[in-house]
């Protein structure tokens, strides 16, 4: 795939990544598993930048990928540094959508979730990826006879179950819908042909 292409896949998946992110999770405080869902749990027990959270929690992530396969690496950092921009740069526009689109959380978690592994789903399609657990899943999919977005869902469940013990049952049971309606959009993004 030519560079120009793979920049504007980058670019998409992002921006459905931050989208979801900041106009369907966060006004609802719902938590989306992988390395975002854990930047969600330290934005909202600290009010620290998501995207510097994702960045952050990234590290070994991303060291595993340099010892491993570097070409994925340097696809990955892109990824990781375009849709933590994108999650600060659209993270004001927030409560202007909220105005004028106006859904409750359960619509929320379902459609975020959707977004988000859209955007996911079509990185990993093309061979880019933002670095966090959808990489970690793409290389244990070598040991796992298992699809990209099953892995990427038992790990978000993991995720959000450890998350559960900081959020309350309402936000948790949401924060399922959330990495359910993720994984099957990242599945029906990454099924092969």
């Amino acid at each position: 795939m030519r560079s120009s292409a793979r920049y504007a896949i980058i670019l998409l998946g992002s921006l459905l990544i931050a989208a979801g992110t900041n106009f369907f999770l966060v006004p609802y405080k719902i938590l989306d598993g992988g390395i975002i869902g854990i930047a969600l749990i330290i934005n909202y027990m600290s009010g620290a930048k998501i995207g510097l959270a994702i960045v952050l929690c990234s590290l070994p992530i991303f060291l595993l990928a340099w010892l491993k396969e570097r070409d994925i690496f340097y696809n990955s950092v892109l990824g990781l540094l375009t849709s933590s921009f994108f999650i600060e740069f659209l993270g004001p526009l927030q409560y202007h959508f909220l105005y004028y689109i106006e859904l409750g959380s359960i619509s929320s978690a379902i459609l975020g979730g959707f977004l988000m592994g859209s955007g996911f789903g079509i990185m990993l399609r093309f061979k880019a990826s933002t670095g966090g657990t959808d990489l970690l899943a793409k290389f244990m999919k070598r040991y796992i006879p298992l699809n990209v977005g099953v892995i990427i869902f038992l790990t978000d469940f993991l995720i959000i179950g450890a998350g559960g013990l900081l959020i309350s049952k309402e936000t948790f049971l949401h924060s399922i819908l959330t990495i359910f309606s993720g994984g099957v959009a990242t599945g029906l993004c990454t099924l092969e042909k």
